[in-house]
């Protein structure tokens, strides 16, 4: 069966946002006194809300850090990307393909509104999505939890079982199969964990311009 939606998540998807957050996010983490990578970040924290980060890295440190610690984050991404945030290669080609298909398609993100807003911005791509964003910002739970994934679908009008999602972290996989969606992993970054996106249930793609006819062979 062809899909009836595609849900994209956005960063590293979309968006190669993933090198501007992890290399934020190790530095933060290496101050606090547990010195980090921005691979070390990836594969830890990748695909989750900054929440649910943050009690991940006060387990780290071992000390409890400011309510606002997320929004401190935030503030330091959105100033990392001013300076200009590419689109994923292909991703325009493929978009064009879908509509092509009459193929509808979404995005839905552990990250909030402004930041997804600022970076498909940059990129371009807003204009093309705007009014088809969904965030865990208005859900109860965010990923690995459903919830992203199935707002989107409701809201979308369209059963989650018809709907399929293209997802580059294992807890975005993990989502999406919670949600009862097909779900094809995007792994062209080499720091990306293929064994555990393949193990949570992920279809392996590693080039954005094959998506089309991933979609159609596997339908």
């Amino acid at each position: 069966m062809i899909p009836s939606l595609v849900i994209f998540d956005c960063d590293g998807v979309l968006v190669d946002t993933e090198r501007f957050t992890n290399r934020n996010m190790a530095e933060i983490v290496t101050a606090l006194g547990h010195p980090m990578t921005g691979s070390d970040c990836q594969k830890q924290f990748m695909g989750r809300t900054l929440e649910d980060v943050q009690r991940l890295v006060e387990a780290l440190v071992g000390q409890k850090l400011p309510e606002d610690w997320p929004d401190q984050v935030r503030r330091r991404d959105l100033e990392s990307f001013e300076a200009g945030v590419p689109a994923i290669r292909g991703i325009e080609g493929v978009l064009d393909r879908l509509e092509d298909m009459g193929l509808p398609y979404c995005v839905g993100s552990s990250g909030r509104y402004q930041k997804m807003r600022a970076t498909l911005g940059s990129s371009g791509l807003l204009p093309r999505l705007e009014g088809k964003l969904f965030s865990a910002q208005d859900c109860e739970r965010g990923k690995p939890a459903p919830d992203v994934f199935l707002l989107a679908a409701r809201k979308m009008g369209h059963a989650p079982e018809t709907c399929v999602v293209v997802e580059d972290s294992v807890p975005g996989v993990m989502a999406a199969r919670s949600a009862g969606m097909r779900v094809y992993a995007f792994a062209e970054d080499p720091a990306c964990d293929r064994d555990a996106m393949t193990a949570a249930g992920g279809i392996l793609f590693d080039d954005m311009t094959k998506l089309p006819e991933l979609l159609l062979s596997n339908s």
